[in-house]
């Protein structure tokens, strides 16, 4: 079965990562390359498992665009949006016997590397779903 491990962040996160003083503490090239270092590892064990099916990082929220009806009309408005700081920041599709196992593989990035001061009293996670195969799958 596929499971898809969902990574979170802000506007704030790729800031201080681009090294933008603001909120955050802002990252040094040292602590990006760190945690670049750090996902490029854990994922070549991932494909090393033949459990890696796809992973992508995603852009900043400032360049999102959240589309809706208003009035049956699609509108696009600007990113990051106002409901929320927090957005996906990337994905990663895995292939594995169960469940527990896409866990177990997710729970590894417990141990992603920050700055000291970058979480600031907020927690570092991620989400871990099944990915369905058709409409009904989806819905059970």
């Amino acid at each position: 079965m596929k499971y898809m491990i969902l990574l979170f962040g802000s506007q704030r996160d790729y800031d201080a990562m681009a090294g933008r003083p603001g909120a955050e503490p802002a990252w040094t090239g040292e602590d990006v390359g760190k945690l670049a270092e750090f996902m490029e590892s854990w994922w070549a064990e991932v494909v090393e498992s033949g459990e890696a099916v796809d992973a992508q990082g995603l852009t900043a929220p400032v360049h999102a665009r959240r589309v809706h009806l208003v009035d049956g009309v699609p509108v696009a408005t600007d990113g990051p949006y106002a409901e929320t700081q927090e957005v996906l920041a990337g994905y990663n599709i895995v292939d594995c016997a169960s469940f527990d196992r896409a866990v177990e593989i997710a729970a590894r990035l417990a141990a992603t590397p920050h700055p000291e001061g970058a979480l600031a009293g907020r927690e570092w996670y991620v989400d871990v779903r099944p990915v369905a195969s058709g409409a009904e799958e989806s819905l059970a």
